[in-house]
C-alpha cells in the first residue's frame, strides 16, 4: 500500500485518491502546454500580466539574487525576475516537462540561458538542499498541487534566512454578488475558450473548479504561517479574483 492510500483530495470537483492527484495535473498540463500563453491571455484578457507585474512591484527584485520559481511552466515569472534583477539566477521547476520546453522556445530563454535552469520536478518534494534560494515563487501553480502545505513547507526549507516567499493564485472575491457574476463567466465562457483555442475543454473546466477549491485569503494566509514565514501578509488584485501572499523566512 502506498503511504497515500486512503487519503483522499480534489481534482476540480471531484474526489480521488492523493496518489492520482499529480499524474492527472500532468495530464491536464500535457494537454495545454502549446497554448498555454494564449490561453492565459484569452482567460484573463491580458490582465495576467498587470497581476504578474504587480507580484514583480511587490518583490523588487535585486541583482545577484536567486530564484526558485516552482510550477514555473513557461518561464513568464523568471524571464521577468531576471530582467528586473538586471542579474541574477532563476531556477524554474515543474511537474510537466511539455511546459518546460515551450518555456525555452520563447525568445527570452535564449537571451538569457546563462541566467536560467530548467528542472523537472515536484513541488512537494524539492530536489534542492536547504539554505538554496534567495526567493521562492509560484504563480497560478499552488492549487494544483496535491498538499499545498507540504509545497510551503518545501518553500521554506530551500530558501535561505532572509529569503522571500510569493504567491500569485487565482482566490475570491469578497463581494458575494462579484463572485456570482465572475463564476457565471468561468464556468460558461472559459471551458468553451479552452475547446476553440486549445481544442480542450475538460482541462480548462478542471483550471475553473480547481480555482473554487482553492482555499481563501485568510486561510491561506495561515499556511503560509504554519510553514514558518514570518510577516506573511496578502495584497487582493482584481477585487480579489486573485490574490499575492508574501512570507519571508527569518
Amino acid at each position: 500500500m502506498t503511504e497515500n492510500s486512503g487519503k483522499t483530495t480534489h481534482f476540480g470537483f471531484s474526489e480521488i485518491q492523493e496518489s492520482e492527484k499529480a499524474g492527472k495535473v500532468q495530464g491536464v498540463f500535457n494537454s495545454v502546454a502549446n497554448k498555454y500563453d494564449v490561453m492565459n491571455d484569452a482567460m484573463s484578457m491580458g490582465i495576467h500580466r498587470i497581476w504578474k507585474d504587480a507580484m514583480m512591484d511587490w518583490l523588487a527584485p535585486r541583482p545577484g539574487q536567486k530564484l526558485l520559481d516552482v510550477a514555473g511552466g513557461t518561464g513568464d515569472i523568471s524571464f521577468r525576475f531576471l530582467k528586473r534583477a538586471g542579474r541574477g539566477h532563476a531556477t524554474v521547476l515543474d511537474l510537466t516537462e511539455p511546459m518546460l520546453t515551450e518555456g525555452r522556445k520563447r525568445a527570452e530563454a535564449a537571451s538569457m540561458a546563462d541566467s536560467l535552469d530548467w528542472v523537472v520536478g515536484d513541488a512537494m518534494a524539492l530536489p534542492f538542499e536547504d539554505n538554496t534560494f534567495d526567493v521562492y515563487t509560484i504563480s497560478f501553480g499552488i492549487r494544483n498541487v496535491t498538499v499545498p502545505q507540504q509545497a510551503l513547507n518545501e518553500a521554506y526549507r530551500v530558501l535561505r534566512p532572509g529569503g522571500r516567499l510569493m504567491v500569485l493564485e487565482f482566490n475570491q472575491i469578497p463581494n458575494e454578488m462579484m463572485q456570482k457574476v465572475y463564476d457565471l463567466y468561468s464556468f460558461n465562457i472559459i471551458p468553451r475558450m479552452g475547446q476553440l483555442i486549445a481544442g480542450d475543454k475538460d482541462s480548462y473546466q478542471y483550471l475553473v473548479e480547481s480555482i473554487r477549491q482553492f482555499p481563501d485569503q485568510e486561510t491561506f494566509l495561515g499556511m503560509v504561517k504554519a510553514a514558518g514565514f514570518e510577516n506573511a501578509k496578502y495584497r487582493n488584485l482584481s477585487m480579489g479574483i486573485a490574490c499575492l501572499h508574501s512570507g519571508w523566512k527569518i
